[in-house]
């Protein structure tokens, strides 16, 4: 028996033993390292070739990962890793880290319990490492830090012992500011990393080496030797003494939880049902014997067994043929069950609690689906990211015999990417494909043409705007068409704070409302006040729908038809038909015909939608663009190519940083703006500019051009062209 089907076997007999499980994430910013890490490990583990490690990139096996050199899919692998003679079972899931497919780092963080946060020892920490620590920490996972390129700091900036540390020193500072930052109260101070206690590792992933404070003990190891080996060259002689697969993995088996320890705090984050209940206390306990429970965080699309769901199991045990229910599709059947080692799937005849587990057969299942042997489970909370798709293309099908495949593909290719979202429009066969960026579009088309085979035409790309308002508009009257029916709507900007704690997930989406005395509390914490916060009715979006009359008669049997005007119109806006953005509706006033033949969705949604757009007229509409922070890393003398072209598309440079012979860019720019700007600043520089960038929400348009942009929007989406006060815009 080879060493890999040794470790599956072993893997095999430990998914049913949670105290000996760690569910694990590498996860960093856009950073080819990082991959290797991943390989490095499994290959440690015996999974794969060491000698392949870092060039087969056993993760990174999508075509187009290979060819870009970058992670684009998170990938699960299942392995085996033994310390002081008892055998652990670690299931690691490799994220992306280019900001395009965060979407993704979301959804893995669901599945884990510990996360290893890679920073390159050069660059330090980056912006999509916040993102990264902040998405992890919001979902109670707890990490530790492996410090990575280190080679780099003896042979190309010529560090000694002393300065290595401190740049070590630095590393550390900033990572735990993140983690004070973010981390839970109850774990901002035990969760901070520290080399003390072996929660820090540094090393190189490409050599093959890592160390630790523990490590450098066992191995009787020292900062001088680190010098002396890597400056010399003996990188590999350094990889025998100090393998990276033993450091990094001891560090988490020693430092990150079981499942079993984890799940009594993380259940009561991600899931709001009732914790005294059989499935609530099964779940805490990570108990096998209780009701199963599963969470999918991942799709897969396989050409032969068609729609993988792949998910963490927090109780019971799910076997080969278990019929279990999924959240809004009825019951399944469990065709196959697997464990995952990048593109390979183990089979298996059952999975127990605590395990990352992939399964065929479950109809209907989507990312953040709830799956259970209980038909009523209550649903797991849903998994927020922090930004909006922000770049949209129309696309359709070069030949019209094409059209009917093509819907098909659309809904696979959403259901695989939740972060992708469609708007079918099967009259027109035109359909508009939503992504977080140009890069993440572009990856999506490719694979609409070479994996599923559809020829399609498609625009230049479009940026997702959002319309909001300047001032206080309403109450204004929205007349049924029977005219029996009136409703006053007010609206006005949403305080910043309250924004921010919906965009963070503080606070539930919709109008079922399981905890409203505690939205209430967040809410007004965050800037609303306590007589609003009492009448809050739905969360629709970043927008509020509240409920401010009293006393009116029939108002709560037509509430939910003013639930569904509020949503209509909040989709599409009464200025460019965009998503509205930061808006707080009020109810003021109500006038009900006392007859419910008289006041159905024919006469309620369109009065409900009327008055809330007369409002917003009112209110002064204002058209809001998707920004982009942008960092970007040049030699001194490429500044001037830098700045000019940030320049040229509406950027503005915050700061500017010194690191040696280069300079660190800082600056905001709108996305709109950033359209093509890869090929440009490679052209501007030569290749020497190393960039990233991340979402930064979004900011007004300047006046003078909303009028056009919004003409733009409104001729491609076929509306009537907008008759402009010009005074309005010239004001503000």
């Amino acid at each position: 028996m080879g060493r890999k089907e040794e470790n599956v076997a072993k893997a095999m007999k430990l998914v049913e033993h949670p105290e000996l499980i760690r569910n694990i994430d590498i996860a960093a910013h856009i950073d080819h390292g990082k991959t290797t890490l991943s390989d490095n490990l499994i290959a440690g583990a015996g999974m794969m070739s060491e000698d392949l490690a870092g060039k087969q990139l056993l993760l990174d096996y999508d075509e187009q990962e290979q060819a870009r050199g970058i992670t684009i899919n998170a990938a699960n692998a299942s392995m085996v890793h033994e310390v002081d003679g008892k055998e652990f079972l670690i299931n690691l899931i490799d994220t992306p880290g280019h900001v395009d497919f965060g979407g993704d780092v979301t959804r893995a963080m669901r599945a884990v319990d510990g996360t290893v946060i890679v920073v390159d020892s050069v660059e330090g920490v980056m912006p999509q490492t916040e993102t990264v620590v902040r998405q992890a920490l919001k979902e109670r996972v707890k990490p530790v830090l492996f410090i990575n390129k280190v080679d780099r700091l003896i042979n190309e900036l010529k560090l000694n012992g002393d300065e290595m540390q401190k740049r070590f020193i630095k590393v550390i500072t900033d990572v735990n500011k993140l983690i004070t930052k973010y981390a839970p109260k109850e774990f901002a101070d035990s969760w901070l990393v520290n080399v003390k206690n072996g929660t820090v590792a540094f090393g190189s992933a490409y050599h093959n080496w890592a160390l630790s404070v523990p490590a450098m003990a066992l191995f009787k190891v020292t900062f001088k030797d680190i010098v002396d080996l890597v400056s010399a060259g003996k990188q590999k002689e350094l990889a025998k003494k100090a393998p990276l697969h033993k450091v990094v993995l001891d560090m988490v088996t020693k430092n990150l939880p079981n499942p079993a320890v984890a799940q009594k705090y993380r259940i009561p984050q991600i899931w709001h049902g009732d914790l005294d209940s059989e499935i609530g206390k099964a779940m805490e306990k990570c108990d096998d014997n209780g009701p199963v429970s599963m969470m999918i965080t991942k799709i897969l699309i396989d050409p032969h067994a068609g729609e993988i769901a792949v998910g963490r199991v927090f109780s019971g045990i799910i076997r080969k043929g278990s019929e279990l229910y999924v959240t809004g599709a009825g019951k399944s059947k469990v065709q196959l069950l697997s464990m995952m080692v990048g593109p390979d799937r183990i089979s298996i005849d059952e999975i127990a609690a605590g395990n990352i587990a992939a399964v065929v057969g479950l109809k209907g299942a989507i990312a953040g689906s709830t799956v259970s042997s209980l038909q009523d489970m209550d649903d797991f909370e849903p998994m927020s990211h922090y930004s909006d798709p922000v770049v949209t293309l129309a696309i359709e099908a070069k030949h019209t015999a094409d059209l009917p495949k093509l819907i098909d593909v659309l809904r696979s290719v959403s259901k695989a990417d939740p972060s992708i979202q469609v708007d079918i429009n099967q009259e027109t066969g035109e359909h508009l494909i939503s992504g977080m960026g140009e890069l993440h579009l572009e990856i999506t088309m490719y694979r609409i043409k070479n994996d599923y085979h559809v020829d399609v035409v498609t625009s230049a790309p479009l940026v997702v705007y959002r319309e909001t308002v300047d001032k206080t508009g309403g109450p204004f009257e929205g007349k049924s068409p029977n005219k029996h029916n009136r409703f006053y709507f007010k609206v006005e900007p949403l305080p910043e704070g309250v924004v921010q704690a919906i965009l963070e997930g503080k606070v539930p989406d919709g109008s079922k409302i399981k905890d409203k005395k505690a939205v209430m509390g967040i809410l007004e914490e965050a800037g609303l006040d306590h007589n609003e916060a009492r009448g809050l009715v739905s969360i629709h979006g970043a927008n509020l729908l509240l409920d401010m009359t009293k006393g009116i008669q029939y108002l709560d049997e037509t509430m939910e038809l003013l639930i569904e005007s509020f949503n209509e119109s909040l989709d599409k806006g009464p200025l460019a038909n965009e998503k509205v953005y930061g808006l707080k509706v009020s109810l003021m006033d109500a006038k009900l015909h006392e007859d419910s033949i008289h006041r159905g969705p024919a006469q309620v949604i369109p009065a409900g939608r009327n008055s809330i757009y007369g409002a917003m007229c009112q209110a002064g509409r204002v058209l809001m663009e998707p920004m982009q922070k942008v960092f970007i890393s040049v030699p001194q003398e490429l500044m001037g190519p830098v700045t000019s072209e940030l320049q040229q598309r509406r950027g503005v440079v915050e700061d500017m940083q010194q690191n040696g012979e280069e300079i660190t860019v800082i600056a905001n720019a709108p996305v709109s703006g950033m359209i093509g700007f890869a090929s440009a600043i490679r052209s501007a520089t030569g290749g020497k500019a190393i960039w990233s960038s991340e979402n930064s929400g979004y900011q007004r348009v300047p006046y003078e051009l909303q009028a056009g942009i919004v003409a733009k929007i409104r001729e491609r989406k076929g509306l009537k062209p907008e008759p402009y006060d010009e005074s309005y815009y010239s004001s503000l």
